[in-house]
């Protein structure tokens, strides 16, 4: 592997040889490396028929060797820098103690939903938490030794106000706008805190595992950061992650974490300073001049992303304009290639070939 362009400056350590580990450790490498959230997924019909041998969502996800299977079957069609755990985010929520099911139409749907202190106190407990967990953390560590060996590998949790909302509102919440969740957090705040600190708890304590069973990098998912108001936002978002991140930091000071708080809008600068996270997952409404002024120059950190899903659909001529423009934007500083969100089921798999293919195809000027 050729030497990094630009290595970050002041450290004195030997940087890692992966070029995920490189990025997120500060470093302007000689290209981006990219992988792309859902990159396992319902896009690959080799994923469908796993999926139906696992008999459905559930086993899938709680069976190493199904989970495993589909972590890697991208990573056979693509030359991906990096590998995520297979699991989904309401899975923490169901290992606190309530019941997670999957509904044709709906997705995950969990009962009986949360909707007060009482609730929180009566059937949620972190008591069982690594016993439910138990396999994804076995997931990690055979992909510990199945994965190549320039291949990285990103653990993840969703952060708590995301979990929270599939916990209160029973399913995602965008049907009814995350109200039910949003009202009880506008007004009865301090009733609604335990709730946030149980999964923050809970968060450290799996993302820490998962770390423990191999996982090289972590990624927080606030895939509904978004949603909140400013008044809330700090409280809701920021503190907790920020919580999770110290935490994490203080037992394993080596992992970088990846932080994507979708739709924070004007607060992703002083959510990328507040939390300490070591790079930045940047949504697709983010400009790319702004980014690399205020995250990248400014605080000095690594960003990722941030390719809109519906171009990866769209595909030719204008998916290579934005992937180009994309590239040139942000490949003055620390940069991982990725989406600004999940990919779409309805995704030609040749167009992920072309986007992969030219960020491998790209050198990053020397200047």
């Amino acid at each position: 592997m050729q030497e990094a362009v630009s290595p970050k400056p002041g450290s004195g350590n030997v940087q890692p040889k992966k070029l995920l580990l490189r990025a997120l450790a500060g470093e302007r490498t000689e290209r981006p490396p990219i992988w792309l959230m859902r990159q396992a997924g319902r896009y690959l019909p080799e994923y469908h028929r796993v999926r139906e041998a696992a008999g459905g969502m559930v086993g899938l996800c709680t069976t190493p060797e199904h989970a495993v299977e589909v972590t890697l079957q991208p990573l056979r069609r693509f030359p991906l820098d990096a590998a995520i755990v297979f699991a989904d985010l309401p899975q923490v929520a169901a290992a606190l103690g309530q019941t997670l099911d999957y509904r044709v139409g709906e997705g995950p749907v969990l009962t009986p939903p949360v909707r007060s202190t009482a609730d929180i106190a009566e059937f949620l407990s972190i008591s069982r938490l690594h016993e439910e967990l138990a396999p994804i953390y076995e997931t990690v560590s055979q992909l510990t030794r199945a994965l190549p060996a320039e291949t990285a590998l990103i653990g993840y949790a969703g952060a708590p106000w995301t979990i929270a909302t599939y916990m209160v509102e029973g399913r995602g919440g965008a049907a009814s706008e995350h109200s039910v969740v949003k009202q009880w957090a506008l007004s009865d705040p301090d009733g609604f805190q335990p709730l946030m600190d149980l999964l923050t708890a809970a968060i450290v304590q799996f993302l820490g595992r998962q770390i423990e069973a191999g996982a090289e990098a972590v990624q927080l998912f606030d895939s509904w950061a978004g949603v909140l108001p400013d008044v809330l936002f700090e409280r809701w978002c920021v503190k907790p992650i920020a919580a999770i991140i110290s935490a994490l930091k203080a037992q394993y000071p080596d992992v970088p974490v990846i932080a994507f708080p979708r739709g924070a809008g004007l607060s992703y600068d002083g959510f990328a300073e507040a939390t300490g996270a070591d790079c930045i997952g940047l949504d697709s409404t983010v400009p790319l001049e702004w980014a690399a002024r205020n995250l990248q120059r400014g605080l000095g950190r690594c960003v990722q992303g941030n390719l809109d899903p519906q171009l990866l659909i769209a595909g030719g001529p204008a998916l290579h304009a934005e992937t180009e423009r994309i590239l040139r934007g942000l490949s003055g500083g620390p940069f991982v290639f990725n989406l600004g969100h999940g990919i779409v089921k309805t995704t030609p798999i040749e167009h992920v070939t072309a986007v992969v293919e030219q960020v491998r195809a790209w050198s990053t000027p020397t200047a």
